[in-house]
């Protein structure tokens, strides 16, 4: 084999490998913009799921508004109770009145 030859070869192995770098990286680019894709329709989920449970933590504020406007309410179901039995309206409460 002459040295021209072995240019050829060698220029011609060198276009096989350029091909298949060629290739990989398009494979590498093709993952790369679906991960990203992916990312972002987890990205989009997420702030959903954050936007419907933001509120949740006024659960517990609201359960103890509930539990004040109950024990309010047997209060004043018992001093009606007392009125009707033709006792004194009200009761010392801790604080006054």
């Amino acid at each position: 084999m002459d040295v021209i030859q072995l240019w050829w070869l060698s220029i011609g192995i060198f276009a096989v490998v350029i091909v298949v770098i060629a290739v990989l990286l398009g494979v590498i680019i093709a993952a790369a913009k679906s991960i990203d894709r992916h990312a972002g329709a987890i990205w989009i989920i997420g702030k959903e799921i954050a936007g419907n449970t933001v509120a949740i933590w006024m659960l517990e504020q609201t359960i103890g508004a509930l539990r004040r406007i109950g024990e309010s309410a047997r209060r004043i179901e018992s001093a009606l109770q007392r009125i009707e039995a033709g006792g004194p309206p009200h009761t010392t409460r801790s604080g006054g009145a």
